[in-house]
């Protein structure tokens, strides 16, 4: 016979599937947008922006519910900190899906005139940038639900990687305005793509620091060096 879950229990539970139900949305949009931006797909890219709707409402529907357990409950210490920590996350996932909505809005107005060559993108590393960037995502979903902090900082290592492509594209992307004055508006549109991304791992960090924080209370963020006596 299952437990009879109590009205307080039962509000933490969907308030927990709701915010992983986001998560996956989140990272469904991704990975058609980096499709999206392979093929100019401009199906894909109204699909991306119907989810990014989607994901809108469901930041509202989370923002709403925290509220009511924050008035209703007054949760203490773990449930308290788990209800912060996915108010803040819903909000990191909805400004993710508005940089897969706004790369999605390059396609669907025909910024670029054709698709980017294999060696434009190899040149940029756009495919590890954005895998990276994926991956990211997909470790800071796994640490909440699975309460993992050590899966929670890989996401730290990997932003790294992100930063670094991040740097060495803009010589690159430069260069190839310079030889191809004529497409310099698109290229300076795919640099516009990368910082996206750049940004969507920044965020992915943000969401691994609330699940630091909701797990061991430790905040990480803006958090300082001891000085040396």
């Amino acid at each position: 016979m299952s437990e009879t879950l109590t009205n307080e229990q039962q509000a933490f539970k969907e308030l927990r599937e709701d915010i992983e139900v986001m998560m996956q949305a989140v990272l469904s949009q991704l990975s058609k947008a980096q499709e999206m931006l392979q093929t100019l797909d401009k199906d894909l890219a109204l699909e991306i922006l119907h989810i990014e709707k989607k994901i809108n409402s469901m930041e509202l529907g989370i923002d709403k519910a925290c509220e009511n357990i924050l008035a209703l409950y007054s949760p203490l210490a773990m449930d308290l900190r788990m209800t912060l920590a996915i108010l803040s996350i819903s909000n990191q996932l909805e400004r993710i899906a508005d940089h897969a909505a706004e790369m999605a809005i390059y396609v669907n107005e025909n910024v670029f005139s054709a698709k980017f060559s294999k060696k434009t993108l190899e040149a940029v590393q756009f495919n590890l940038m954005f895998e990276t960037a994926i991956s990211m995502i997909d470790d800071a979903i796994y640490s909440f639900v699975n309460e993992d902090t050590k899966i929670a900082k890989w996401v730290f290592g990997k932003d790294h990687t992100i930063n670094k492509v991040n740097k060495e594209s803009i010589p690159i992307i430069t260069e190839f305005c310079k030889k191809n004055p004529k497409h310099t508006t698109e290229y300076l549109h795919l640099f516009s793509i990368i910082k996206k991304i750049e940004r969507i791992g920044d965020l992915a960090k943000n969401i691994a620091e609330e699940t630091i924080f909701f797990v061991d209370a430790k905040i990480v963020k803006h958090k300082k060096k001891k000085q040396k006596v």
